[in-house]
């Protein structure tokens, strides 16, 4: 069956937010007298309910904090973290590929608009992609409201369409969808189960596109 769409995860997947992400949380942690344990930071890694977890979590072992009065600078940490971030390896040579066979791409992200958009924009990415759906809009992911949007958006069919991600909670949302799931975890990612995937990457240059669209 001839793949005819292409949707990708944003944070971690196309560009490796993750880890700045993971920084800023584990220094706020250290700066109250505590350690963030990744066991919950991967319970909640691909999806929306990362900020407030966190910030419950630190509550447990930091009574009183102000969650409000520390969330710009948290914020301000990760931009700092990504300014010299670029697309992770091999995701120009997916994108280009995938133009130039005519394949239409959506991102499908549980973080908000006001975060992805902005990011595509910096990578430069943002001119590959036909639709932009994301968690302030859509229910975010392990549900498989997101792929089910994009889908709609590119209009186009599960059987037609291929989705990289980069979490569990991700491969599970394409697969309630439908998709055939493409796992490219990151330096954060690489040790979770990634059983449901029907493909397993270490990296995008691991295997050239052509090889995962002749299924």
């Amino acid at each position: 069956m001839p793949t005819r769409a292409l949707v990708f995860d944003f944070d971690g997947t196309l560009a490796d937010t993750e880890s700045a992400v993971l920084q800023s949380w584990q220094a706020v942690f250290r700066e109250h007298g505590t350690e963030l344990p990744m066991d919950a930071w991967y319970a909640v890694i691909g999806t929306q309910r990362t900020t407030p977890a966190m910030f419950a979590l630190l509550a447990e072992h930091v009574p009183g904090i102000d969650p409000e009065a520390l969330r710009p600078r948290t914020r301000a940490h990760v931009l700092r973290l990504l300014e010299n971030l670029g697309p992770r390896e091999g995701v120009l040579g997916y994108l280009e590929t995938a133009k130039s066979h005519g394949l239409k791409l959506a991102v499908a992200s549980s973080s908000s608009g006001a975060w992805v958009n902005p990011h595509l924009e910096r990578l430069g990415l943002d001119h590959y992609f036909d639709a932009v759906l994301t968690g302030d809009l859509h229910k975010a992911k392990p549900d498989p409201d997101l792929y089910l949007a994009a889908l709609d958006a590119l209009g186009t069919t599960a059987e037609d369409a291929i989705a990289f991600e980069d979490t569990p909670h991700g491969v599970t949302s394409a697969k309630a969808a439908g998709l055939t799931c493409v796992a490219v975890p990151n330096a954060i990612t690489g040790k979770l189960d990634f059983g449901q995937a029907d493909v397993v990457l270490p990296s995008f240059t691991a295997k050239p596109l052509e090889a995962l669209l002749s299924r």
